[in-house]
């Protein structure tokens, strides 16, 4: 079989609708995404062997939770009739902080974060007397163990786990509107259309439904994290009028440089032909349209600062305990002495390692100068400190 014919979107899809038991995909505007996606795939990826695997596993993966999702709401009517109230959303750009602080606000008992093991296997609904026993959590686990034998070294640039929080981009995957693929994958073509033309309602529609899907069999006040969150904060208010944001700052130059190098390990996955600099390229177009997008937005009014918590990377790192308990006090949250323990518990088991010289900003090939220059309005309105580059 050619690689157009293992991507051919009509063939993914029967085989979904086989797989899975149903043909019904829920509402129509999803399939504009797959077709960008797997023309991408096979034009732009660059992908190895073992990279056509992973990738069709991806693809069907996403095609048959939606298809599952959609089965069990239809058995289920009564799950669109649940409000999700008040969620609060954790939108910094990556390598700023925000997987630390989604950790560490996911241990409050009272917050419900999506785990790993949910998103990607969430049907049947969880619940609560095997929420952390059900044998789907030892598959996810093997499954990203499997990632670690592919790339050594992978889990500790990147930790991941089935019982820990899942960022809403492996949800958004099943729209196929989801910056996962232009992250794990070389699709220039999509990650540009990503950026300018598709349409992202559809998208927050979708994860509106999973969340509802989710929470039918395990509830909770949702505690969720996407860096591409930034690009659409609109849509995201749509779907979530009574959203609390959290916005993570730090100088977007080690930002950029950071994440260009996970990119860059992540696609190794999948790729044999693959650099930082081609990776640091796609990382600062999407970082300044972010930022760029979430300023003129709080410009307009249309995303109300009081609706947005700031939070700067270097004051989180220096003492994270004031910011948390910073974050509750605007939140109008109470931070229960159990649940800052819990939280100390979590940050001592889990005190990661600033990176340890994995990334360099000579690595990225990019202008610093221009760059700086770039970014300095978003520097100047948050007060972003300058960092030195490493």
């Amino acid at each position: 079989m050619t690689l157009r014919e293992r991507f051919d979107p009509d063939r993914l899809v029967a085989a979904a609708c086989t797989e899975a038991g149903s043909d019904d995909f829920g509402e129509d505007g999803w399939q504009a995404g797959l077709r960008r996606l797997t023309d991408g795939l096979v034009s732009e990826a660059r992908l190895s062997d073992i990279g056509v695997e992973i990738a069709c596993l991806d693809i069907m993966r996403a095609l048959k939770n939606r298809l599952d999702v959609i089965a069990w709401r239809t058995a289920h009517p009564e799950i669109a009739q649940r409000p999700i109230e008040a969620p609060i959303v954790i939108v910094g750009q990556p390598r700023t902080g925000t997987t630390i602080l989604y950790d560490l606000l996911a241990q409050d008992p009272d917050l419900r974060a999506p785990l790993t093991w949910e998103v990607d296997a969430p049907c049947p609904a969880p619940q609560p007397e095997t929420y952390r026993t059900d044998p789907r959590i030892a598959q996810t686990q093997a499954s990203i163990e499997m990632s670690e034998q592919i790339i050594p070294g992978f889990l500790a640039f990147h930790p991941m786990g089935a019982l820990v929080g899942q960022e809403c981009v492996r949800i958004t995957a099943s729209e196929f509107t989801s910056m996962i693929f232009s992250v794990q994958y070389r699709l220039p073509g999509y990650y540009r259309w990503l950026l300018y033309e598709a349409d992202h309602a559809g998208a927050y529609r979708f994860h509106r439904i999973f969340l509802q899907h989710l929470q039918s069999g395990v509830p909770g006040q949702w505690l969720l994290k996407s860096p591409a969150h930034l690009w659409r904060l609109d849509d995201l208010l749509a779907a979530y009028p009574d959203a609390l944001i959290v916005q993570t700052h730090r100088d977007p130059l080690n930002v950029i440089s950071s994440i260009a190098a996970l990119t860059h390990h992540l696609r190794r996955m999948g790729s044999d032909v693959s650099t930082i600099a081609e990776c640091a390229a796609q990382n600062y177009e999407e970082i300044v349209v972010g930022l760029d997008r979430e300023m003129a937005l709080r410009d307009s009014g249309a995303v109300p600062d009081g609706r947005i918590i700031d939070v700067l990377y270097r004051d989180f790192a220096n003492d994270p305990w004031t910011t948390i308990g910073d974050v509750y006090r605007k939140l109008g949250r109470e931070l229960r002495p159990e649940t800052a323990r819990k939280m100390r518990d979590f940050l001592a088991a889990h005190p990661g390692d600033g990176g340890r010289g994995r990334y360099t900003w000579s690595d990225t090939g990019l202008d610093a100068g221009e760059v700086r220059e770039r970014v300095s309005a978003y520097q100047d309105r948050y007060g972003v400190p300058t960092e030195q580059l490493r």
